[in-house]
């Protein structure tokens, strides 16, 4: 297997080298982007702040040119905004796409993630395939970030050097595979967000597929996909999932497990509905997260996103997330903004 991605990341490389010039002399020119996340939050439980603010910023770096050879060769640089005096990097890896597909070199999510199916959320900052806002405080911590966050993103290699190459997409199908040397905890993130250590010291030869397929059938149309990562310190996780559109309507689920070889399994079980109308979307989301015999936890959410302008929303939602370890329960209002730069 580490044969197949050296020698995905060599054809890419081959067409690098291959002579040509950029279609504009100037090469590679720098743009910027990024976004703002901030919400007030509202929560009921006693031993924590009754309204607090809550929020992720990122700064984007980066650029792209396309060769006369039909090459395209870009780079791409994400940094938090948030985390003092100083911008913490997030990503940095550069990219070599052509008709044979796509292939990623550095710090960027893996296959797993890239690929994975998403269910319909209520705002995806809090209850999406990656969890950015997290209005709760009290939970356990099991899997091994800190600071534990609800989400079901399959993204264990997150922050680590690796090769990623992307298929080009036959008849609405996409696959993927990437390699990663070794995970480590990184100094480069910030707290909850650090790579997934699966509460061992560092993870060895870590091997992502993933197939995801998009198109209609009949009328409806489908986002389907599954993903599996394993690595040689007997951690494994994968993932299915399954997203329908039926008109207005939005319908999915998502199921993910983490083998975590000694330790006890951690299963997730995410069901999501959305219902679209002009500038509005209303949505639901349930997720369970079960690790056996030491924590279950149950998020149920609501509400609704406006988008008042390109690239900015206005978003509300109301949580309620249970926890049995800690006997704890949290009623949650989320009130805030995204914009998009």
């Amino acid at each position: 297997m580490n044969k197949l991605m050296l020698g995905a990341a060599a054809v890419a490389l081959a067409f690098a080298a291959t002579p040509a010039k950029a279609q504009d002399d100037s090469g590679v020119k720098l743009n910027l982007g990024g976004y703002f996340k901030g919400y007030v939050n509202y929560s009921d439980l006693g031993a924590d702040r009754t309204i607090d603010v809550l929020r992720q910023t990122e700064i984007h770096f980066g650029g792209e040119t396309t060769l006369d050879n039909g090459l395209t060769v870009g780079a791409h640089i994400e940094t938090y905004a948030d985390t003092g005096e100083s911008l913490d990097i997030d990503e940095s890896y550069v990219y070599f796409a052509g008709s044979w597909g796509r292939v990623n070199f550095g710090d960027e999510d893996g296959a797993a993630y890239l690929l994975q199916v998403a269910a319909p959320s209520a705002d995806e900052n809090v209850d999406g395939i990656r969890q950015y806002i997290n209005p709760v405080s009290f939970l356990t911590d099991v899997k091994g970030r800190g600071n534990e966050t609800l989400d079901y993103a399959n993204d264990i290699t997150r922050h680590t050097d690796k090769f990623t190459y992307l298929s080009p997409v036959f008849s609405g199908f996409q696959g993927g595979i990437s390699y990663s040397p070794a995970v480590h905890n990184s100094i480069r993130s910030t707290d909850g967000n650090a790579a997934f250590t699966a509460d061992v010291d560092s993870l060895d030869d870590v091997v992502e597929l993933a197939v995801r397929y998009e198109g209609m059938i009949s009328n409806v149309g489908v986002i389907a996909g599954a993903g599996y990562t394993t690595a040689n310190n007997d951690v494994d996780q994968w993932n299915v999932g399954l997203d329908l559109d039926i008109g207005a309507f939005g319908l999915g689920a998502v199921y993910t497990e983490l083998d975590l070889g000694a330790a006890e399994d951690i299963e997730t079980w995410v069901l999501g509905a959305d219902y679209t109308t002009g500038p509005f979307k209303l949505g639901v989301s349930y997720l369970n997260e079960d690790q056996d015999a030491v924590v279950d936890t149950d998020r149920y959410t609501g509400g609704v996103v406006y988008t008042y302008g390109p690239g900015m929303t206005f978003r509300g939602s109301v949580g309620y997330t249970e926890e049995d370890v800690s006997n704890e329960d949290a009623t949650t209002v989320t009130v805030g903004t995204q914009i998009n730069f």
